[in-house]
């Protein structure tokens, strides 16, 4: 296995630009560089004729227009950023994944890249998606093996930050397209609270579930980007601080839905955290998980199927075998059905609330995924581990927390309260010192009494 990180985290990238002891020529030249070394391995980027070209100029046009001192510099001055292939960005097409014509999916740039570019980002280039952030994988592979799955459908985002492409990349989540890539390439990745980031110019999928999120390399990375994109974003001095907070472990059919491997190194992590002085409570909930599963597919399906009724009518025979069969799915769904579902999501969502309060819970933890990442690039995975959550619409947080027996990365899921995304961020912080230290540990022992020195 050939591991490819090893770039400057975000927060490092956007201080030493800001500072001006980088320049922003600079770092586009750098993530093309990597983009030409590696892109051929991962296939995280969405092809580009002119990439660099592009890029270049506009880092030039940035450092013509900026000042030319640190003060007033704005916070992702100068960072190249990739952008999942379902958002649109002024100046390339979108595709999403699919053989649809480019120029029936175009729209107004998203207000997420208005953002990031109004923040100083620079647009490094369109990563690839599950087709239509389905189901149907792209051509993105594991970048710590490429005979296995990035996951889906975030899976250039996700394996573009992992392979040291660049430092922040976009992603969106339906039902688990941020955590799972997240997990399975081994980077941080942060799912917002349903509607703290704008969602317009995104094509959807479902829109009682899609959310925007991003990707880096630590929680520190996607706690700054978190500053630019989400709504009302509180600062850090503002967030809730004080006493460790209280992890739940959310007990009953749904924890028995991770594999083996990831119950394991789930309890290895609960002890871990004990140790460290986290109370952690086992909070029996959600024994009716399956009758979760169908309402939210029932949402799901639904929602699919009207978001492409228009495409699907025209170009029917272009879309994959799997976008077909979740549009399919939702035709045979009716109104009153949906209705249904959408009331049972709402006491869920009720009972999910209630559920931590009694039990003094402050942040859910949960595997990240059901396990590794599959060796099966025809699958991006189970998203199993992360449903609940994005029914609920909660704001949650994968953190690398170890490797599997095969050595590919394992992620723990972090779950907050509903817009309580600042504290979130706050306590994974800690949570993934507590991993990190441990982690290091691991390390200096396999090296051994003569690598110690």
């Amino acid at each position: 296995m050939t591991t490819l990180l090893g770039q400057r985290s975000l927060v490092q990238e956007a201080a030493a630009l800001r500072a001006g002891t980088d320049d922003p020529v600079d770092a586009a030249h750098r993530t093309c560089d990597r983009i030409d070394a590696v892109e051929a391995r991962v296939r995280a980027f969405v092809p580009e004729a002119g990439r660099r070209t592009r890029l270049l100029a506009a880092a030039r046009r940035q450092t013509a227009a900026g000042r030319a001192d640190a003060v007033g510099r704005p916070v992702l001055y100068g960072v190249p950023v990739g952008i999942k292939d379902i958002v649109h960005v002024d100046g390339l097409p979108t595709r999403a994944g699919s053989a649809l014509p480019p120029e029936v999916l175009g729209g107004p740039q998203a207000a997420v890249v208005d953002r990031l570019r109004a923040a100083g980002a620079l647009i490094a280039g369109k990563t690839v998606t599950a087709e239509f952030a389905v189901t149907a994988p792209g051509p993105t592979r594991n970048p710590h093996n490429p005979a296995h799955t990035p996951g889906g459908s975030s899976s250039g985002s996700a394996a573009a930050v992992a392979a040291g492409m660049v430092p922040l990349a976009i992603g969106t989540q339906t039902v688990g397209s941020m955590i799972r890539p997240a997990a399975y390439c081994g980077v941080v990745g942060f799912k917002p609270t349903y509607g703290r980031i704008p969602i317009d110019g995104v094509i959807p999928n479902a829109a009682g579930f899609d959310t925007l999120g991003c990707y880096a390399t630590d929680v520190a990375g996607v706690a700054l980007a978190a500053s630019v994109l989400v709504d009302g974003w509180r600062a850090p001095e503002a967030a809730g601080r004080g006493a460790l907070p209280v992890l739940g472990v959310p007990a009953g059919p749904y924890l028995e839905r991770a594999g083996d491997e990831a119950r394991r190194a789930f309890a290895a992590q609960r002890e871990l955290l004990r140790a460290a002085g986290y109370t952690v409570r086992e909070v029996p909930v959600m024994a009716d998980f399956e009758q979760i599963v169908e309402q939210l597919f029932t949402m799901n399906r639904y929602e699919v199927a009207r978001a492409h009724a228009d495409w699907f009518a025209r170009f029917g025979d272009r879309y994959r075998p799997e976008t077909t069969s979740a549009i399919r799915e939702g035709h045979t769904i009716g109104d009153a059905a949906y209705e249904a579902a959408r009331e049972r999501r709402t006491a869920f969502r009720a009972r999910l609330a209630a559920d931590g309060a009694a039990a003094g819970i402050d942040l859910w933890i949960a595997p990240s995924a059901t396990g590794p990442a599959p060796a099966d690039l025809t699958t991006t995975g189970s998203s199993i581990m992360c449903l609940p959550w994005s029914n609920a619409g909660l704001p949650s947080v994968s953190v690398p927390a170890g490797r599997a027996a095969d050595g590919l990365p394992l992620g723990l899921q972090l779950v907050g309260g509903h817009g309580a995304d600042e504290e979130l961020l706050y306590g994974a912080a800690g949570i993934e010192r507590v991993l990190d230290a441990a982690r290091a540990r691991h390390d200096d022992r396999r090296a051994g009494p003569e690598r110690r020195g």
